[in-house]
C-alpha cells in the first residue's frame, strides 16, 4: 500500500472544497494541502447550478432582511448565528469572486445585476445568465492552480477515515484508473462531497451525489443532523430530473395545471400578476410549491405521461430575446433533453429531489464532534437551511463555510501532531476488507442495480413531500432488508482498472446507511415543518420539535436519534406567511 502525507486533506474538489483549500493557502503557506475528488474538480456538482447566488447589494437591501428571509424560510429551523455569519459575509465572498474572475451579469450602467429568487422578499440573486455554478467553479478552480502547493489526487474515491482516539489522522482512497489503495495521512480534513439526492430515484443531482463524505463522517463516529430535512424543486425534467432553474420563475414564468390554470392561488402564495413583477406567487419558497403540486395531483388537475404526473412551465410570453440573454440554458436543456423550444412550448415539470438541508454535523467553524474533522457546502449541516432552504443561498453558503472550514482547519493543523503509525494498521485492514468483500468475493446473488433501484423507490414511497408513521415504518424496515441483502451482492468485474461496478457498489453501502438516518429522523419528528410535512402530525410543535435532529450510528441495527436545540439570537419563532 502507497502511504502518503500531508498536513491538510479536502475530500471533495467543488465549489466549497476549492474555496477551503484557497483559505488555508492564504491563511499558512506553509502546510501541506491536498485535495481528493472522486472526479476531476470542474466535473464536479457545483458546475451544474444555474439560477444564482444571494447576497445583499443593492440599495434597498438590508442585511437583516436577508437574515430574516432566510430563518423565516428555514421554518424557524436555522441556528441564527450562523445565518448572521452568512448574511454578514457573503457579498464581501462574491465581490472577490468576482476579482477572480466570476463573470456577474450587469446592468446597462454597470451594476451587478440581480433577479429575483423564491422566498427573498427583495431582489439579492447575482448571477452569471443561468451558469452561474460553472462560472464560480471555473473561477474558483483557476485561483487554486496559483497555489502550488495543493496537490491534487483525480478521480480517488476516500473509503474510510482513519481515527485513533476520537482523532481523525487521515483516509483510505482508490485511485479510479489503476485501482491502487493509498492511506492518505493528514493532521485535518475537511469534507466537501457535496449532498446525497441519488439515493431518491428522481433528482437533479449528477449521479456522483451519492452522500459519500456524510457516509464517510457516519461511520467514523460524527452525527448527522436534519436528515429528514430534503428539499424538493419544484420543476425538474420528469423523466430525466434535470433542473429547469428557479430563474425562470424568477424571470416571469409561469406553472399552470392541465387546464391551462395558474393554480399556484389557490395555495396562499399570491395572486396572478402580469409579468414581470417581482413576487409572483411562483417565486413561493421550493417546499410550498411541490406541496401545491402533490395537492394538485389528488384534485386530478396534473397532466399524466410515462414517468408520471406533471404540470407545465410556461415561458412562452417572456419571448426569444429574453429567453436567449437570459435563459440560454435552458433553452438548450429543453431541447436535448424534451425535444421542446421553450421560445414556442410549455416545459413539463414536477417535483425532483433537489438538495440536502441535513448533513455532517458542524459548528460555525466547520469543525465537527470529532477532533481534526471539518465539513462545508451541502456535504454539511452547520445549520443555517434548517427545514427549508431559499434559492440562491447555497452557493453563497459553500463560499463563506467553505472559507471558515478552510481558516479552522489550517490554525488546528499548524499546531497538531502528525498521525500516529498506529493508523497505518486501519489503513490495512481497509485494503483486506475492500478485497475480500468485494473484488475477490466470487459467490452472492444480489445485483447491485436492483438493490438500488428498491431502496430510491422506498425513499420516495417513505420520504417524499408529504410522509405518514406507516410510510416511514415501511421506509425503515425495507432498508434494514436491503443493508441485509447487501451482504450477499456479486460483482461480474474483478479487476483494478477503472472498476466502475466496484465504485457502484462502494457508493451503495454508503448511501444505504445515510438514507436510514433520513427514516428514522424523519420518524422522530412528530410535527409538520418546512420540507418535513407529517400528514399525521400537521403542525409545527415549537414546543416539542423546535430542535434538530441528530442522528448517531449505531454498529446494529437502526441510528439513535436525539435531539439539540435551535439557537435563537433576535428573530423568535413566527407564522411563516408568503404572498401577503
Amino acid at each position: 500500500m502507497e502511504v502518503t502525507a500531508h498536513d491538510i486533506l479536502l475530500i471533495g474538489g467543488g465549489g466549497a472544497g476549492l474555496r477551503a483549500a484557497i483559505a488555508i493557502a492564504e491563511a499558512d503557506p506553509r502546510l501541506n494541502l491536498a485535495v481528493v475528488s472522486k472526479v476531476y474538480p470542474m466535473r464536479s456538482h457545483t458546475v451544474s447550478a444555474e439560477g444564482g447566488a444571494a447576497a445583499v447589494i443593492a440599495a434597498n437591501d438590508t442585511i437583516d432582511e436577508h437574515a430574516y428571509d432566510t430563518i423565516s424560510g428555514s421554518d424557524w429551523l436555522a441556528d441564527q448565528d450562523a445565518v448572521e455569519i452568512f448574511v454578514n459575509n457573503v457579498t464581501h465572498e462574491m465581490l472577490r469572486l468576482e476579482h477572480w474572475g466570476c463573470p456577474w451579469s450587469r446592468e446597462p450602467d454597470g451594476r451587478i445585476a440581480v433577479r429575483p429568487f423564491g422566498g427573498m422578499k427583495k431582489e439579492r440573486t447575482w448571477f452569471a445568465a443561468d451558469k452561474t455554478g460553472f462560472h464560480m467553479l471555473h473561477s474558483l478552480f483557476q485561483t487554486s492552480l496559483k497555489y502550488g502547493e495543493i496537490k491534487r489526487y483525480d478521480e480517488t474515491f476516500a473509503t474510510r477515515l482513519l481515527v485513533d482516539d476520537g482523532v481523525v489522522g487521515g483516509v483510505v482512497a482508490i485511485e479510479l484508473a489503476t485501482g491502487k489503495i493509498r492511506a492518505i495521512m493528514a493532521k485535518a480534513v475537511i469534507l466537501c462531497t457535496g449532498g446525497c439526492g441519488r439515493v431518491f430515484p428522481f433528482t437533479t443531482n449528477a449521479n456522483i451525489c451519492t452522500g459519500d463524505g456524510m457516509a464517510l463522517a457516519f461511520r467514523a463516529g460524527a452525527p448527522l443532523k436534519d436528515m429528514e430535512m430534503v428539499q424538493y424543486h419544484p420543476t425538474g425534467l420528469p423523466q430525466t430530473g434535470i433542473l429547469i432553474t428557479e430563474a425562470t420563475r424568477g424571470e416571469g414564468g409561469w406553472l399552470v395545471n392541465k387546464d391551462g390554470y395558474r393554480y399556484l392561488q389557490d395555495y396562499d402564495l399570491g395572486k396572478p400578476t402580469p409579468t414581470p413583477v417581482f413576487r409572483s406567487m411562483e417565486l413561493g419558497p421550493r417546499d410550498r410549491l411541490s406541496q401545491a403540486f402533490v395537492k394538485e395531483m389528488e384534485k386530478g388537475r396534473t397532466l399524466k405521461g410515462p414517468y408520471g404526473d406533471y404540470v407545465h412551465l410556461d415561458l412562452r410570453h417572456l419571448g426569444e430575446k429574453k429567453i436567449d440573454e437570459k435563459l440560454p440554458m435552458v433553452r438548450e436543456l429543453c431541447r436535448n433533453y424534451a425535444n421542446i423550444d421553450p421560445v414556442h412550448q410549455m416545459i413539463p415539470v414536477r417535483p425532483v429531489v433537489h438538495y440536502m438541508m441535513g448533513g455532517i454535523s458542524t459548528d460555525s467553524s466547520g469543525a465537527t464532534p470529532l477532533k481534526g474533522l471539518y465539513a462545508a457546502g451541502e456535504a454539511a449541516c452547520v445549520s443555517m437551511n434548517g427545514a427549508n432552504r431559499l434559492g440562491s443561498n447555497s452557493l453563497g453558503e459553500l463560499l463563506v463555510f467553505g472559507a471558515r472550514a478552510g481558516t479552522s482547519a489550517a490554525q488546528y493543523a499548524s499546531g497538531a501532531r502528525r498521525p500516529s503509525d498506529r493508523l497505518l494498521a486501519q489503513a490495512a485492514d481497509e485494503e483486506r476488507r475492500i478485497e475480500r468483500e468485494y473484488l475477490n468475493r466470487n459467490s452472492g446473488r444480489e445485483r447491485i442495480a436492483k438493490l438500488r433501484e428498491e431502496m430510491q423507490h422506498a425513499m420516495e414511497s417513505a420520504c417524499g413531500i408529504y410522509r405518514t408513521r406507516q410510510t416511514l415504518e415501511e421506509g425503515a424496515a425495507k432498508l434494514a432488508e436491503l443493508k441485509q441483502r447487501f451482504g450477499g451482492i456479486t460483482l461480474d468485474d474483478h479487476s483494478r482498472t477503472f472498476n466502475t461496478q466496484l465504485m457502484a457498489a462502494l457508493e451503495l453501502s454508503g448511501m444505504l446507511e445515510v438514507a436510514e438516518s433520513m427514516v428514522h429522523a424523519a420518524l422522530w419528528r412528530e410535527e409538520s415543518r418546512g420540507a418535513h410535512q407529517r400528514t399525521d402530525f400537521p403542525k409545527r410543535d415549537d414546543q416539542k420539535f423546535l430542535a434538530h435532529s441528530i442522528a448517531h450510528r449505531n454498529a446494529e441495527g437502526p441510528p439513535r436519534i436525539e435531539s439539540l436545540p435551535v439557537t435563537i439570537t433576535r428573530w423568535p419563532p413566527g407564522e411563516r406567511v408568503y404572498g401577503r
